[in-house]
């Protein structure tokens, strides 16, 4: 859940609440009286979104994907290394 805080805490507690969303991952949304909300997230985690949402933009990706993690989620197929994929990308 996220933590929800005003814009006056916000920015009275700056760092302390940037080392919060850092360590706990956890986004924080911060309420404007006269604007918009906004959340702060970790960078990472937005990278990780942003990647999500491209690679499920194409609805014959989003279909692969999925059918790849119910595979995955049931057991099927083997493990492979990280160095075992390389080395099988370069052999081609």
């Amino acid at each position: 859940m996220p933590i929800l805080t005003t814009y006056t805490a916000a920015r009275a507690e700056f760092k302390k609440i940037c080392d919060e969303v850092s360590s706990t991952r956890e986004p924080v949304i911060i309420h404007r009286r006269n604007g918009d909300d906004v959340a702060l997230i970790a960078a990472d985690e937005l990278e990780s979104l942003m990647e999500t949402a491209h690679l499920l933009r194409s609805p014959k990706n989003a279909s692969r994907l999925i059918a790849a993690l119910q595979r995955a989620q049931r057991g099927e197929g083997s493990k492979k290394s990280l160095s075992g994929l390389r080395k099988e990308m370069l052999s081609e």
